[in-house]
């Protein structure tokens, strides 16, 4: 059984649709890469995913280990193990970053009948992992995201992924923002979460990242459908043909 099940699904923000008739499994411990032409709706199957309300899904269904996921909250779906890294992560002023993190660990850790972690055991934890994307102590200690460069987000966005350890990680764009010492460590954090019972969605408009982050399939998306699906040369076809030879010039416009 894979770990996501998305099937016929449909969804549309005010009266435009977006989504038409999305399908695709992941299985545990696969990465499948989505690219595509702006404005295919690679980000809007992310937010559909992640429970974004300004988002109506109006067909179709998605099942995370077989149970049903758009039934449920945000912060329900995060307690069952989805986590969405941002295209534009948010700043949070007057929000500790290891706070704010802490806080959402806890409220995971309650949900599975676990302890919560105390303060100094949650500075262990984070100290650990905010070595895998060498996230610099003084950012943990500020504001979620205040101030932060694009590339510091982006380490932040993978820096919490690394503490709550979720069953299905979406990157939506990554890699939008890094030069290319931030890729190769941004990459570097994602590939480390790589796990057997782990499943992740890189959504991504440029092949360079999937020469970091080795995606086993490759899917491309075009006017709110998938229109192709491969392994990674599928990827490298793309970067040398542009989207023109599938016919999707301006598909998403």
């Amino acid at each position: 059984m894979a770990l996501l099940s998305v099937r016929n699904l449909h969804a549309r923000v005010g009266d435009k649709d977006i989504l038409k008739g999305i399908n695709l499994e992941v299985g545990a411990g696969e990465v499948h890469a989505i690219m595509g032409p702006n404005g295919s709706g690679k980000s809007t199957l992310a937010s559909v995913l992640a429970g974004r309300d300004s988002y109506t899904v109006t067909q179709g269904e998605v099942l995370l280990d077989g149970k049903p996921l758009l039934e449920l909250a945000p912060e329900a779906r995060a307690a069952e193990g989805v986590f969405l890294a941002f295209q534009y992560p948010v700043e949070i002023p007057g929000v500790g970053n290891l706070h704010f993190l802490r806080t959402a660990l806890n409220a995971q850790r309650r949900v599975k009948g676990l302890e919560e972690l105390d303060a100094m055991d949650f500075l262990q934890l984070a100290k650990e992992k905010s070595k895998l994307v060498q996230l610099d102590q003084a950012f943990m200690n500020r504001s979620v995201n205040e101030g932060f460069s694009g590339g510091e987000k982006k380490r932040n966005e993978v820096f919490q992924m690394a503490v709550l350890e979720p069953r299905l990680a979406i990157l939506d764009e990554t890699d939008s923002g890094l030069d290319i010492d931030a890729l190769r460590t941004v990459a570097g954090g994602v590939n480390a979460l790589r796990a057997p019972q782990r499943a992740m969605v890189v959504i991504t408009h440029y092949q360079r990242l999937l020469d970091y982050i080795v995606p086993d399939h490759v899917h491309v998306m075009a006017a709110g459908r998938i229109v192709r699906s491969g392994g990674r040369e599928l990827a490298l076809e793309l970067e040398e043909k542009g989207y023109g030879w599938l016919g999707l010039d301006g598909a998403g416009r």
